[in-house]
């Protein structure tokens, strides 16, 4: 194996034990995870991948107790770089019960640097390294044992490439003075409670439910908290429970029994067996004639303000060279523009503000 390939595949404890020492004078670390999760609803995650720059690591994580690393992993003098770094943060809550701090994320680190919105890692390395990565071997099974050799070059490149980027992209945010509104982003990241399941907020994330009546839009929440119970009980994806299309058909058509239930799309007969007479008895549960989502249209003027906020936040982010989607998003500016100061957006707060936040604000 050539130099430009080499990597160390850790599969006993004292291996792991031998290069948590030689990584303990490190003041950073790149980490990567890989996992599967097309049948569960809990990632299962297979294997970590860790780089200090000049040695690289494949951790197998089917095969050791990972307490050692994650133990070392959540010294808060140790810097992790990671890229896009929410999934690799949920498996981290769900095995450590704490996010490693502090974050350098690189695909943020990108955005404040102007190279786009959401940049992918094999789009970032390309464009820093010149290297094309071969995205056909991130669609391994990495539960397989052996994994192949190309898929572990492929996974031992990940963190060598990010520890090649992150110098480069740590001092061009210092030269032009943003590593601290990166700092910022990696504290706001790194709050476990983001990742931590929580069923009776679950109905958040439910697309569509500020289109049904407000009764409607409560049976939707309490059918969300139902499924994320299940999903979460039987760890298996929300979408083998219950799809969102079937829970918004049935919190506005309130089926009352098994029959009408089945006339549901998308509700198989496996589930109406399983769990058909719960469905239909928390259905008949009264709810209040509150909205959890206010779907309120925007008047013609507001829509003409939103456009024109957009306009000018897109305008300026170009020429400060910062990705306009990460100082704020469209339904920032809406709220911006629907509550006005008051507006509990990140646009009005640190350094989004001291950016454009209060420029946007000169102009509602």
């Amino acid at each position: 194996m050539s130099d430009e390939t080499a990597y160390t595949l850790i599969q006993a404890p004292e291996v792991l034990a031998q290069f948590l020492e030689r990584w303990k004078e490190a003041p950073w670390l790149a980490v990567d995870t890989e996992f599967v999760r097309e049948e569960t609803y809990y990632g299962q995650l297979c294997l970590v991948q860790v780089s200090d720059g000049t040695t690289h690591a494949c951790i197998d994580a089917l095969a050791l107790d990972l307490k050692p690393l994650w133990e070392f992993l959540l010294r808060p003098e140790l810097l992790k770089v990671l890229h896009s770094a929410g999934q690799d943060l949920e498996l981290f809550v769900q095995h450590a019960g704490h996010c490693p701090r502090p974050l350098f994320d690189t695909q943020i680190a990108a955005a404040l640097l102007g190279h786009g919105e959401q940049l992918g890692y094999a789009a970032l390395v390309e464009r820093r390294l010149g290297v094309a990565v071969d995205k056909s071997l991130s669609r391994t099974d990495w539960s397989k044992r052996p994994l192949p050799e190309p898929a572990l070059v492929y996974a031992a490149d990940d963190v060598r490439h990010l520890s090649a980027i992150y110098p480069s992209l740590r001092d061009e945010l210092a030269k032009r003075g943003r590593l601290e509104w990166l700092e910022a982003e990696g504290a706001r990241l790194t709050e476990a409670s983001r990742y931590k399941p929580d069923p009776a907020r679950a109905w958040r994330s439910l697309k569509g439910l500020g289109r049904l009546a407000p009764e409607a839009q409560q049976r939707a929440a309490k059918l969300v908290t139902w499924r994320e119970t299940e999903a979460m009980a039987r760890n298996r994806p929300r979408r083998w429970i219950l799809d969102d299309p079937s829970i918004l058909q049935m919190a506005s058509r309130v089926p009352d029994s098994v029959e009408n239930l089945a006339k549901i799309e998308g509700v198989s007969a496996r589930r109406i067996e399983r769990s058909g007479a719960d469905l239909i008895e928390l259905l008949k549960e009264p709810v209040e004639a509150v909205a959890l989502i206010d779907d309120a249209r925007e008047t013609p003027e507001q829509r003409a303000k939103t456009q024109a906020l957009l306009d000018h936040l897109r305008t300026r982010a170009l020429e400060l060279e910062v990705a306009a989607t990460l100082v704020a998003t469209r339904s920032d500016i809406e709220r911006l523009v629907r509550e006005g100061p008051g507006a509990a957006v990140p646009l009005l707060s640190g350094w989004r503000r001291e950016l454009l936040g209060n420029e946007l604000l000169a102009k509602l």
